[in-house]
């Protein structure tokens, strides 16, 4: 498994674009604005991965550029913590981002840790709700071996990935499995994109 060492001095959301790329895409990033590094540490090798395997199969790549990425709320001093897990101002913006979702209807939703998943499951009303330390990498794992048994291309598929990965997670439960987390991670989805290509309008031109 590999290592990362996160920066959590790197600017936050508040500092920067509250969204990028394009919303019509169907490839969508959530993350937390406390952590926006995640798209440099976990995404970026998680998309090599991705890219090696569909131009391996498909002889292409996905057009990167346009994937819709977003900050789950545009001030990080609201992100909720274990005293506070949900205000008004967190619900206005589930809001917000439920009526985007439901108007662009994404095909895959990829989450990063435990607030923008639980985020997205409030979005899409997904009972019971959850406290923030129900969604450790133990569980957080097991939620994207469901998201990628269940993916269905006819709907919006969430899929959690974890904010970090350290030496010690044991996201894969199979000892024999000796692959790191980005390559176990990235074939699944690519695999899935791979299956639904001709519904998906997400290729190099």
């Amino acid at each position: 498994m590999s290592g990362i060492t996160l920066n959590e001095d790197m600017p936050s959301v508040d500092k920067m674009k509250r969204e990028s790329g394009e919303r019509t895409y169907p490839i969508w990033l959530l993350f937390n604005p406390k952590h926006p590094a995640v798209r440099h540490y976990i995404w970026t090798p998680v998309l090599a991965e991705i890219q090696d395997r569909v131009y391996r199969e498909l002889r292409t790549r996905i057009d990167a550029s346009k994937i819709y990425i977003r900050s789950a709320v545009n001030d990080s001093r609201i992100v909720p913590n274990t005293l506070n897990w949900w205000d008004t101002k967190v619900a206005a913006e589930i809001q917000q981002f439920r009526d985007i979702a439901l108007e662009y209807e994404p095909k895959v939703l990829i989450s990063f840790g435990a607030f923008p998943f639980e985020f997205v499951r409030r979005v899409y009303e997904i009972k019971p709700e959850k406290g923030p330390k129900s969604w450790g990498t133990t569980n957080l794992g097991d939620e994207f071996g469901k998201s990628m048994e269940n993916f269905d291309i006819n709907k919006t598929n969430i899929v959690p990935l974890l904010r970090r990965v350290v030496s010690s997670d044991k996201f894969i439960e199979d000892p024999s499995y000796s692959e790191n987390y980005f390559h176990y991670v990235g074939t699944k989805i690519a695999d899935k994109i791979i299956e639904n290509k001709e519904s998906l309008k997400i290729w190099m031109d």
